[in-house]
């Protein structure tokens, strides 16, 4: 034993990994009889609560069966007061007067007498799962798998050492600047691998690790056009992967040198990984949110440990890759409604919509998704550091339901003003809903669908009917922008438009209410065109209501035909600084329609857009106000229900906040990224 205390800490680690193994026997024999998997399947598909209730009578008055909560007498101790709580959510129970506590086949075990494999065989027929059957050639492979898993033990306590030790200085003062604290960096088990193509394969080697088994944890890279293999990770932040046991099974290391092809770059498939089954924190996360809460799934590693370290431990990645089939089911397997989180540009929508398409035929009650969107920029990381824990709980407030994202991606792509338009929408979201493959949850898709149509393109109270010749105004709202390519869109709504990015002084710009202005004075011919308007613009923003003021200004000289004579105006009356601001804040969410480069089609055909939606909000938010104002004074069916209706109107308004496809061709824009 004294011995042991004097060989080096890493290789203390090491042996003691060995160590804990061997003690597993049983439980090894257990996993290699009932796989994981399996037993993770039919404890999801047993409440609980229905297990325990056949021995159980639950207490009606503590218990709340709409939230999987139930409370009893304790069938392990004689009780008169129900101490024994359940709960479906966990799967798990626990009583606060004995103190026992545990899962399905725990309880099973302990109060029956039966053996595991007997608890397993009964939840087994519960769930209407068979029991698998015994394969010699799969218990050879999990055996094998076990002692790989000792390897990857060892690699991750040689990484944990040099990070530590001189080589890993330079590691650390990244660490340090991305502000992970010691503590952090050591619950994840952050480490480094040196820049020397042996030294993980030597180290293991000299612990008695065969070459084959190196080989097959992907820790070294080799082949038969490979004279000598090497380590596969170099001069690398390591952030080792664990499974949903907590067992490491692969790394991601980031690169130190900015020479490297791959800044990431992750564990190659093994017998132990296989990336599209596995996130990044799935164990971390599954018992915080045991205790509360929701799952957010993010992109990248950092990000999750960025947002543990601010209190957020629920959170889990994919490992570089779009999210997949298997890793939503490891989503659905913590939370029936898990947040899913992108950045807020092009890019992160793009991958919002993919998402979105993947998860829709599985949908069911109780399993469905929310939408995250970051404000542009900035990702997890960023907004935690720059803004406090609070930015990203802001964020998590405004996500948005799978339905909600649908219907915004669907009326984005144009301007409906033509009946087969419509027609055209409506088949669209017709055949998006039919994928759904549960019946229930696609009947209430497709009547949400409708009732969105319906109102999408239902007669605007006050709006003057269109006379002959004049263009229609699209009922598809929102802000402009481009992300990259034909399919490429924006997350610029205005909660970004709400953000810190364009707050000044206490007082929001919108970038709505901007876009208008600014592409009035950019384009003078949208003036005369929408002159009836324009003379009456209502904005709630006082500086963009003086730069409105300068614009009437212009048009009452004369001077309102040219850019030039406007621009001119607004410096004579001292609105500069404002129209500068303004300018900027189109540039920065890039609503290119709106800027001077833009042709006049791309301009009228957007300005139309966003003009409608910026009337309608105003128009319904005043008429928010009067029917509250009407229900608190007189509280009647007739005023309730017209409540109803303005704030169904109003949430139709918000949900059509997306960028617009098919502008830009006259402008050169069609296949800008």
């Amino acid at each position: 034993m004294q011995a042991a205390f004097l060989l080096p800490p890493c290789e203390n680690r090491a042996r003691l990994a060995i160590a804990i193994a061997s003690l597993n026997g049983r439980a090894y024999m257990i996993a290699m009889r009932f796989p994981p998997a399996f037993l993770d399947e039919i404890r999801d598909r047993v409440p609980i609560s229905s297990l325990i209730g056949q021995r159980v009578a639950w207490d009606r008055k503590k218990t709340n069966a709409a939230r999987g909560d139930y409370w009893g007498c304790c069938p392990f101790h004689g009780e008169k007061t129900p101490s024994f709580h359940c709960e479906d959510k966990k799967g798990r129970y626990h009583c606060f007067g004995c103190g026992v506590s545990g899962d399905h086949f725990r309880f099973l075990t302990e109060l029956d007498g039966v053996s595991f494999p007997e608890a397993v065989e009964r939840v087994a027929d519960m769930a209407g799962v068979p029991m698998p059957v015994r394969d010699e050639q799969e218990e050879r492979r999990e055996k094998q798998r076990a002692s790989l898993t000792d390897v990857m033990e060892m690699a991750t306590a040689f990484f944990q050492e040099r990070l530590h030790g001189s080589e890993g200085a330079k590691a650390r003062a990244y660490l340090r600047d991305r502000g992970l604290t010691p503590a952090t960096q050591q619950s994840f088990r952050l480490g480094f691998a040196p820049d020397s193509r042996n030294a993980l394969k030597e180290f293991l080697a000299s612990k008695g690790v065969e070459k084959a088994q190196i080989e097959a944890c992907g820790l070294v890279v080799f082949g038969d056009d490979i004279p000598v293999s090497y380590d596969r990770f170099r001069d690398r932040i390591m952030f080792p992967i664990p499974d949903s046991r907590g067992r490491v099974i692969a790394f991601g290391g980031r690169a130190m040198s900015s020479d490297v092809s791959a800044k990431y770059l992750n564990s190659p498939e093994t017998e132990l990984f296989h990336k599209g089954n596995v996130l990044y924190n799935f164990a971390r996360a599954r018992k915080a949110v045991a205790r509360g809460g929701t799952v957010i799934a993010v992109e990248g590693y950092m990000d999750v440990i960025a947002l543990a370290q601010a209190g957020f431990e629920n959170a889990v990645a994919p490992l570089g890759t779009a999210l997949t089939e298997n890793q939503m089911e490891l989503l659905w397997r913590m939370s029936g409604e898990p947040i899913l989180c992108f950045d807020g540009d092009g890019a992160g929508l793009k991958a919002a919509w993919r998402a979105a398409d993947l998860i829709l035929p599985s949908i069911q009650a109780g399993r469905t998704a929310r939408f995250a969107l970051l404000p542009e920029g900035k990702d997890p990381d960023d907004l935690v550091k720059a803004d406090g824990p609070d930015a990203f709980r802001t964020v998590l407030a405004e996500a948005r339901p799978l339905a909600e994202l649908i219907w915004m991606r669907e009326t984005a792509s144009g301007v409906f003003e033509t009946p087969e338009r419509r027609a055209e929408l409506e088949k669209t979201l017709r055949e998006i809903t039919g994928r759904i493959r549960d019946e229930s949850v696609r009947y209430h898709y497709q009547q949400e669908m409708r009732e969105r149509v319906h109102s999408f393109f239902a007669p605007q109270r006050g709006a003057r009917p269109s006379r002959p010749g004049e263009r229609g105004q699209g009922r598809q709202g929102g802000q402009w922008s481009r992300g990259g390519g034909a399919a490429g869109r924006s997350a610029i709504t205005e909660s970004l438009g709400r953000s810190a990015l364009v707050k000044r002084a206490g007082e929001v710009m919108s970038v709505r209410e901007a876009t208008v202005v600014v592409a009035l004075v950019n384009h003078p011919a949208l003036i005369d065109e929408n002159f009836e308007h324009v003379e009456f613009l209502d904005l709630a923003n006082s500086d963009l209501r003086r730069l409105h003021a300068a614009l009437l200004d212009a048009l009452a000289h004369d001077q309102a035909n040219d850019r030039d004579a406007i621009i001119a105006t607004i410096d004579r009356t001292g609105c500069r600084e404002v129209w500068e601001r303004a300018v900027a804040l189109i540039r920065r969410t890039r609503q290119w329609p709106a800027l001077e480069s833009a042709a006049l089609d791309d301009a009228r055909d957007a300005f139309i857009q966003v003009l409608h939606l910026h009337r309608s909000q105003r128009t319904l938010h005043r008429e928010l106000k009067q029917a509250e104002a009407a229900l608190a004074s007189d509280p009647t069916e007739e005023n309730y229900r017209h409540l109803v209706e303005i704030q169904a109107q109003f949430r139709d308004v918000q949900a059509t906040e997306a960028l617009i496809e098919g502008f830009g061709v006259s402008s050169g824009r069609a296949g800008r990224a």
